[in-house]
């Protein structure tokens, strides 16, 4: 079946008598305890990472003023890595069933740590979820600098039109900036009316800065600060995009027009990446793209398993599933940045 003929799902006795198709999955899912919490798991994944942070401090102090650093620097960047997919679970309330214990945690090791509004993430990721890959509705395919389907190319101007003739191109040099525009976004949010607690997140993220430029400043030549921060945040915000362009883009870009039930909405959007054991470790379980949307508050470890029961699902009911390699998936990403970018490039 292609995606354009599961675009209107149809819905015969079977459907009616047992309820939607999302429903029966759910059923399968739940009966397999997949959706209970995971302490052990989390609690020793949080002490690792927990722990990698104590030792990157007390390397950086240890190596002083030397361009060493910049391997730490390397390393630092995916610590952060880990620590964004760490937040990510949290604000899914994948750890803990109280959301306040999720905010705590969000707050704390997405504001302090890594220098990102909880709240302003929180509001950007719901939207997303509830409608991904949504020409108006989803923020993540905003045309913001890049254009994500035809249809934004023709209206591009600025740039975004600029750009846009070239994206495909351009999209990794642009990931190196995405750290710092994501920490540029988050002191912008502070004055939005959508904000819960703009002084707690503003002190918490001008603590993490102060911090961080004070201890690169102090211990390093002015030089090799400017040095590791380069390299900490340009590899920051290449290993975030490594971690979230494979699991939507290129796939099904959506309006309104089309009559999508939930399921489908989820899955025809979403693409699984293989790779195993690594793969779950670096992508902290996005990798089951699918699965996470369709359950978002699924904890990571069980991802897999729900994979295996959702294609097989996928499979009886007649909707396209998708999952490729990593380096596949980055392909197919990239090629439908350049399809997309033909409007801009015919004009020019």
């Amino acid at each position: 079946m292609t995606i354009e003929a599961a675009i209107t799902p149809s819905v015969g006795p079977a459907t009616k008598a047992t309820g939607s198709d999302f429903a029966q999955l759910s059923r399968r899912i739940a009966q397999d305890g997949l959706l209970d919490r995971r302490p052990l798991y989390y609690s020793i994944r949080f002490g690792i990472v927990g722990l990698a942070c104590l030792a990157g401090g007390v390397a950086f102090f240890a190596l002083g003023d030397s361009w060493l650093q910049l391997i730490l620097a390397v390393a630092m960047a995916v610590l952060f890595g880990q620590l964004a997919l760490v937040f990510h679970d949290l604000a899914h309330c994948q750890v803990f069933s109280r959301r306040r214990s999720s905010e705590i945690g969000g707050l704390i090791t997405s504001n302090f740590f890594v220098g990102m509004s909880y709240g302003w993430w929180m509001n950007k990721h719901t939207r997303h979820h509830a409608n991904p890959n949504h020409e108006e509705k989803d923020p993540d395919v905003a045309p913001d600098i890049l254009v994500w389907s035809k249809r934004q190319a023709r209206a591009a101007k600025g740039l975004p039109r600029f750009i846009g003739r070239h994206q495909a191109h351009l999209f990794i040099p642009l990931l190196t900036l995405e750290g710092l525009n994501l920490s540029f976004n988050s002191f912008k949010a502070l004055s939005s009316p959508t904000m819960k607690r703009p002084w707690l997140e503003g002190a918490l993220l001008v603590a993490h800065f102060v911090i961080y430029f004070g201890a690169l400043f102090t211990v390093l030549s002015p030089g090799k600060a400017i040095a590791f921060i380069a390299v900490h945040q340009g590899l920051f915000g290449i290993y975030l995009g490594c971690i979230f362009a494979p699991n939507h883009k290129g796939m099904a870009m959506i309006t309104d027009e089309d009559q999508l039930d939930f399921l489908r909405r989820q899955v025809l959007t979403s693409r699984n990446v293989k790779g195993g054991p690594f793969m779950d470790i670096a992508m902290g379980g996005l990798n089951y793209q699918i699965e996470h949307h369709l359950f978002p508050s699924m904890p990571s470890p069980a991802l897999k398993r729900a994979q295996v029961i959702t294609e097989a699902y996928c499979a009886e009911i007649g909707v396209p599933y998708h999952q490729t390699g990593w380096i596949a998936s980055q392909a197919e990403a990239l090629g439908h940045l350049r399809r997309v970018g033909e409007p801009i490039r015919e004009k020019c």
